[in-house]
């Protein structure tokens, strides 16, 4: 039997979104801040408006129930659940009056976008956007990436009502640290250190390219918040390539590995357990699942003549799985070559990667290489099975921080989830190929949506179909929740609005 929510529980949640709402407000005065900064008033009115309507709205939804209690798995479900699009209705208004954008409908796909770390964008004349409204856009990345909840339960906004399960309801099952809050507050000084650290590294760099300093020391901050939690976006059209700068896509490379990374084997690193982090399923399938498509990538390449020296090649390829696989999104293959010059091999080889994503309890998105090495151990443990003699009974267990079972139950969970990624992809790039686009391009775009990676094949565009743009909306929501959740979510609240059997009308 499904969950239902009654007018009570309703409360509850509207309550604690109301709490994320307010957060929101005050997280719109960091653009404001830097509007003020720079000089851009216009955009300062902006964002002192929306963060008048997010105090407004966030007040009257805490109203909804001022004593709540605690927060239920139920509960907490439905809060991480609508928060996303919450977030991603509220946020646009700055957004949409900026001046950038077509409609109401693109400033919320750039919000969605931002907050679920897709780095997909419908800004248009994105090489004149205000300071503000850019830095805008990499803090919803940069709060998203880390988690909203996450964020909130670090600065302690839910009070004492939380539990595990608001924790696990944002796609995270493993506690660095035994106490949810501290391993919350954990996780944002972690990666505010590597932030800083990225960030400080590229605004040199940036210099030595010839960049104004107060320009340098934005985009270093940007490149960094954009490339630790796995966003992708920029503050140029071009993109990465703007930069023309090696060293750059060196040093993002590293920063997204960073963030690629579980934050458990982070703590364990820093720990001195190195031998967790080396004999780990995670670590060991992500190092053999990237060596095998990296070589393939670079194979598929070499038969399109895209590149004239070897290196070049390397480094480009190597790049580009790398910002694939980690939900990023970094593109140094323009969009006209991924569709007229690169062959149709390495596009599925990039389909393929971004798919597949990086660690579980990370910033990356997709179906994680945890999933896939799990699925992998259970295939070849019922292979042998097949081939033992029935009288023979053989213990399945992996390695993720300390040996652990292979259950039926666990692998039952995670190939639910795998196969409700699958039929995503399938539903998005049916659609898309409805609407008269052609099959490679649209499956591209679905698992680059779903999978939280902002490629794109051309078919993101300010033209595009609005149908097209709400189902892409969708579809980001649906990954950053892992898709299982959301289904989950709006099952119950389907449920909870149709009559019992067995209860009589009244007419």
């Amino acid at each position: 039997m499904w969950q239902k929510f009654s007018l009570y529980d309703f409360r509850v949640i509207a309550h604690y979104l109301g709490v994320l709402v307010l957060f929101l407000a005050v997280a719109q005065c960091v653009p404001f801040a830097v509007a003020c900064l720079m000089g851009e008033w216009n955009a300062a009115s902006r964002y002192l408006l929306g963060a008048g309507i997010a105090l407004a709205i966030g007040s009257l939804l805490r109203m909804c129930l001022v004593n709540p209690g605690k927060l239920s798995p139920k509960h907490a479900l439905a809060v991480t659940g609508f928060a996303w699009l919450v977030l991603a209705l509220l946020g646009a208004v700055p957004m949409v009056l900026s001046g950038h954008f077509g409609s109401y409908l693109d400033a919320v796909f750039e919000c969605m976008s931002s907050w679920t770390t897709t780095g997909a964008s419908l800004a248009q004349d994105i090489d004149h956007m205000a300071t503000a409204d850019n830095m805008w856009r990499f803090t919803m990345q940069c709060i998203g990436g880390q988690g909203v909840v996450v964020i909130a339960l670090s600065l302690g906004l839910f009070g004492r009502a939380v539990d595990s399960s608001l924790y696990s309801s944002e796609g995270r099952s493993e506690h660095v640290i035994p106490n949810i809050m501290k391993t919350a507050r954990f996780i944002v000084r972690f990666s505010a250190q590597f932030i800083l650290a990225g960030a400080a590294l590229l605004a040199l760099l940036c210099l030595f390219k010839g960049m104004e300093p107060v320009r340098a020391l934005f985009n270093g901050l940007w490149l960094s918040m954009a490339s630790f939690n796995t966003g992708g976006m920029t503050s140029m059209s071009t993109g990465i390539l703007y930069y023309h700068s090696g060293a750059v896509e060196l040093v993002v490379m590293v920063v997204i590995l960073l963030g690629s990374i579980n934050f458990t084997m982070h703590s364990e690193v820093w720990k001195g357990r190195l031998d967790h982090f080396f004999k780990d399923i995670e670590v060991r399938t992500l190092a053999i699942w990237l060596s095998v498509v990296i070589a393939a990538f670079v194979a598929a390449l070499c038969t399109s003549n895209l590149y004239d020296d070897l290196p070049t090649l390397l480094r480009r390829a190597t790049f580009t799985v790398i910002s694939a696989f980690s939900s990023t999104g970094f593109q140094t293959i323009t969009t006209n070559q991924l569709t007229t010059v690169i062959s149709s091999g390495a596009l599925l080889v990039i389909v393929f990667c971004m798919a597949i994503g990086g660690s579980a309890g990370s910033t990356t998105g997709g179906i994680k290489i945890l999933r896939v090495g799990i699925l992998a151990k259970e295939l070849v443990a019922y292979i042998k099975d097949l081939l033992a003699p029935a009288s023979a009974r053989q213990v399945v267990t992996y390695y993720h921080v300390g040996r652990r079972p292979l259950n039926t139950d666990l692998v039952r969970a995670n190939l639910a989830v795998f196969m409700l990624y699958c039929a995503m992809f399938l539903l998005i790039t049916i659609v898309t190929v409805a609407y008269g686009y052609d099959a490679a391009p649209s499956m591209f775009e679905a698992v680059s949506m779903v999978s939280n990676i902002g490629m794109s094949s051309g078919i993101i565009q300010p033209g595009m179909p609005d149908m097209l743009k709400m189902l892409y909306i969708i579809g980001m929501w649906a990954g950053r929740l892992e898709v299982v959740t959301l289904i989950a979510l709006l099952v119950s609240i389907v449920a909870s609005f149709r009559p019992r059997k067995g209860v009589a009308r009244v007419r």
